[in-house]
């Protein structure tokens, strides 16, 4: 069940961001996702007349030929990126040891990266999903997306019920357009079978990218609490009681493995991907990725 009221402050985070954007100008997030998204192809607008200063390898010589007259092809920067941001909304995002739960933690970081997208001038959607799709926006840079995009976000009847990646999957793949760059945010808490299999064809397809989210708690237990805790699955809903202190070392050394599978999972696909957790701001970790990303491409 999702709560009744999410505490989801989309303002304050995305005029943090804009303040560390402003301040970092060169090597900020913005920066960063124009040098990786922005530009990434060329398209053909037209002919003009070949003058000895142009790349004699741009001559079209069939053209040139009807036209009696050497032209070229010009071509312009394609500026308009479609991005798809893909939300878990399902139970495991329901928890949170930090001020924030995951899912409140995941559509701060969803807004502010929309409202920035929508500023450089791309297409901005969203899919929210669990078991099923819970809610699709296409890809749009109208004045009213944002709105539409935050209204959706903070909508706690939104949130809730069992994951089901393959769902996600069959629906990216009907929907979008090849090449629309597809930012999956979530925590890849039990993953249906086959999830990576699913990755592999959707990155095939799109430009996938993997926000994995993590709380402190998913990571590691408490290691000052004297006693026995209850526990329990999000999705099967079975409890479990356990002693931190004698199960500490073990369960951060799964959590680690678990981690490690994850992000080879992303490379194995072709896909980039990093880990945030819910008690550091999102924006250095996503600079990050984006500065190892374009190193990739001018390899």
């Amino acid at each position: 069940m999702a709560k009744k009221k999410l505490v989801i402050d989309l303002l304050p985070a995305i005029r943090k961001l804009e303040v560390l954007t402003k301040q970092h100008a060169e090597s900020g997030l913005i920066g960063q996702y124009s040098s990786v998204f922005k530009g990434r192809g060329i398209e053909f607008e037209d002919y003009r007349t070949y003058s000895t200063t142009d790349d004699a390898s741009l001559i079209d010589w069939k053209a040139s030929k009807k036209a009696n007259r050497i032209l070229i092809k010009e071509y312009v920067e394609e500026r308009n990126v479609n991005v798809v941001f893909a939300l878990d909304v399902s139970e495991s995002m329901l928890f949170g040891s930090t001020e924030k739960l995951k899912n409140e933690y995941a559509a701060e970081l969803v807004a502010s990266l929309a409202h920035a997208i929508l500023e450089v001038g791309d297409n901005v959607g969203l899919v929210m999903y669990n078991d099923t799709i819970v809610e699709n926006i296409v890809p749009s840079r109208k004045k009213s997306q944002f709105y539409d995009i935050s209204r959706n976000l903070t909508n706690p009847e939104l949130y809730g019920g069992n994951g089901k990646f393959s769902e996600l999957s069959k629906f990216l793949l009907t929907s979008f357009n090849r090449g629309t760059v597809v930012i999956i945010v979530s925590d890849f808490v039990g993953m249906d079978e086959g999830w990576k299999s699913n990755l592999k064809i959707i990155t095939s397809k799109f430009d996938v990218i993997g926000i994995i989210i993590r709380d402190p708690r998913d990571r590691t237990l408490p290691g000052d609490y004297v006693g026995e805790i209850l526990i329990k699955d999000p999705y099967s809903h079975k409890r479990v009681v356990i002693d931190p202190s004698l199960l500490k070392d073990l369960y951060e050394k799964e959590t680690r493995r678990q981690e490690e599978e994850l992000l080879k999972s992303f490379v194995d696909a072709g896909a980039d991907s990093t880990i945030i957790s819910t008690d550091e701001f999102f924006v250095k970790p996503i600079v990050k990725l984006f500065k190892l990303r374009a190193l990739k491409i001018r390899r």
